[in-house]
């Protein structure tokens, strides 16, 4: 099996990325993962705390990332050519070593935070801090295998992910 992470900060397209892979293949999220251990947490409000207090950050990323890991491992666990996984904190949360491949999609910090306040409904400012919360994309970049830059249209976005398909199929 081949175990391929998605990967990106905030606001780059993984989402759209997981859609067009998800016509194909099996993929999984982590954040969707790490939610149900959150139960009926006001989301909204727990990100406003954590996005302003780096030690509630931390702690709450103590208390889930051990066990959105041991979710993914199970995942690992089915048959499937290839699996992928989208987790925003990839490489944040030391998951990286878990895959066999790893797709960064990349997107302009301005385009980010563009989408970001409008998505989330945020304020410029809130919506920097959470930008700022993640390792700069070009670290990540430098740590990836493959690169999708997502700066265009959605049909942009599908034909660069089906070259990398092509990719990572003939390897």
């Amino acid at each position: 099996m081949l175990k391929v992470a998605i990967t990106g900060n905030i606001a780059a397209g993984k989402s759209q990325v997981e859609a067009i892979l998800a016509k194909e293949f099996p993929v999984y999220d982590a954040d969707k993962i790490a939610h149900k251990f959150l139960g009926d947490v006001d989301r909204k409000a727990l990100g406003e705390k954590v996005f302003k207090d780096p030690e509630a950050r931390k702690k709450l990323e103590e208390y889930i990332h051990p066990k959105v890991k041991q979710e993914i491992l199970e995942i690992f666990g089915a048959p499937h050519d290839i699996v992928f996984v989208s987790v925003p904190l990839l490489f944040e949360a030391n998951f990286d070593k878990m895959f066999d491949k790893i797709l960064f999609v990349a997107a302009d910090d301005n385009l980010r935070l563009e989408r970001l306040m409008k998505r989330n409904n945020l304020t410029e400012e809130e919506a920097k801090l959470r930008m700022n919360a993640q390792m700069p994309q070009d670290e990540k970049i430098k740590k990836s295998d493959y690169v999708i830059y997502n700066n265009s249209t959605i049909e942009d976005l599908e034909a660069e992910v089906l070259k990398f398909l092509a990719k990572i199929q003939a390897a």
